[in-house]
């Protein structure tokens, strides 16, 4: 089994940060939207919809290949609602992915197939369905648990 995926984020300045993904892949600058942040990079509910579009495509491909379809290159758009709760506080309540494909279907005598069962193969997207436990702890300079 592949290890567990990791990050390292580190603030820069106020509300930009940087993501590490590791040695081989080039850190990622993050920042809240205007007017909160500077809107110097994505922001958390634009890299958690790429994550799950991006799975969702993933897994599309994976689909079209196992049956042996050419998709003609795939496409998609992704957006969330974002609502209050009753405490007031800003939530995802919904994520919209439209998917696209370069092919037409009647060029993909399987494609029904590949329908009925792409997003079962998305890790993201079923996981946030099913809605993820978040363990969170924190730590002062010394390493002292705070939480």
């Amino acid at each position: 089994m592949a290890p567990a995926p990791t990050i390292r984020i580190t603030q820069v300045e106020d509300y930009r940060f940087t993501v590490d993904f590791g040695a081989a892949l080039p850190h990622l600058a993050v920042d809240e939207a205007e007017p909160i942040g500077g809107g110097q990079g994505p922001f958390p509910e634009q890299i958690l919809i790429a994550g799950v579009a991006n799975c969702l495509c993933a897994s599309l491909v994976f689909a079209l290949g196992k049956f042996r379809q050419d998709g003609g290159g795939v496409c998609a758009e992704a957006a969330c609602r974002v609502e209050r709760n009753a405490e007031g506080r800003l939530r995802i309540v919904g994520i919209d992915v439209g998917i696209r494909l370069g092919a037409e279907a009647v060029d993909l005598p399987r494609i029904a197939r590949v329908m009925e069962q792409f997003e079962r193969f998305c890790t993201v997207s079923e996981s946030v369905k099913m809605g993820i436990p978040v363990a969170v702890s924190v730590r002062d300079g010394k390493g002292v648990s705070l939480k």
